[in-house]
């Protein structure tokens, strides 16, 4: 695994071309890739970039809102394709976006067979590409609280959709939502590397029951220790993930940072818990 520089979750908000600058000054191996970006420079240019710079592609965002009027989801299905063919002419082979852990329109088997029939065309697409697509499962009680309808929140719930979606659909694995479903090293231990396809790390605020976390209100990795994420980087290393590892803290003391002092922070705290971990 190697580590990605996502850097609007670090609250750097450049043009890709100077977010790649800072990912490298850094010490990043990847930089999450900007599909936007790479819509208005094209291939070539954009993997100059990289290249120039020594940087990976890592994951991009899913550009499909999967829940959206069937109108807007199939116009974003049909440009998926382009999208996919210059994302893949960049060296990325990961697209990630989350499945949201309640409705308040469809019981939970109606919500799974919507997901699954909206993604499945998708993650087809994308395995045409020889990309994969990352499943985000939100853990919070917090998210659900007040809706009429609960939806995956688990580890082992997202493997089951993924499962019904294709074979190139997996988990974009997430320390906070793994820590806040449970935090359950058996879950983690059920996982091999064909299950996960993107993972994020954090961590969490001391003092918090399980019923009191706020998906933003997070810390950088290895700040607190509330997460065990030796455990969860030593699994993952044990069962050969080889993808990105991106910082997602939510930290308003990130986001009143230089871009350079939070890229330095969000580049060291991704050093400190591989090392904590061994990988």
């Amino acid at each position: 695994m190697y580590t990605s520089f996502g850097p609007h979750a670090a609250g750097v908000e450049r043009p890709f071309p100077e977010a790649a600058a800072l990912a490298a000054e850094h010490g990043f191996d990847a930089v999450q890739v900007d599909l936007g970006s790479l819509d208005e420079a094209g291939p070539d240019d954009y993997r100059a970039v990289l290249d120039d710079h020594g940087l990976r592609a890592g994951s991009a965002n899913l550009p499909v809102d999967v829940t959206a009027d069937a109108e807007s989801y199939e116009s974003d299905l049909d440009a998926l394709d382009g999208v996919a063919a210059a994302a893949a002419a960049v060296g990325c082979t990961r697209f990630s976006t989350y499945i949201m852990s309640f409705s308040d329109e469809r019981p939970f088997e109606e919500n799974f067979a919507f997901h699954r029939d909206r993604l499945e065309p998708v993650a087809e697409i994308l395995a045409d590409r020889g990309i994969d697509l990352g499943l985000e499962f939100l853990g919070p009680q917090s998210l659900r609280a007040g809706h009429e309808y609960e939806f995956i929140s688990t580890a082992e719930g997202m493997v089951d959709l993924c499962s019904a979606v294709g074979d190139n659909a997996g988990l974009l694995l997430d320390s906070w939502h793994w820590y806040t479903a449970g935090g359950s090293t058996a879950a983690l231990k059920g996982l091999d590397a064909d299950d996960i396809v993107d993972v994020h790390v954090n961590d969490a605020p001391e003092g918090l029951a399980m019923d009191e976390y706020v998906d933003t209100e997070r810390a950088m990795p290895g700040e607190t220790g509330v997460i065990d994420i030796e455990t969860f980087l030593a699994h993952l290393e044990s069962v050969g993930y080889d993808g990105p590892v991106m910082a997602e803290p939510f930290s308003d003391e990130l986001e009143a940072m230089a871009d350079g002092d939070a890229a330095r922070e969000t580049a060291e705290s991704l050093r400190r818990v591989f090392d904590r971990a061994g990988v």
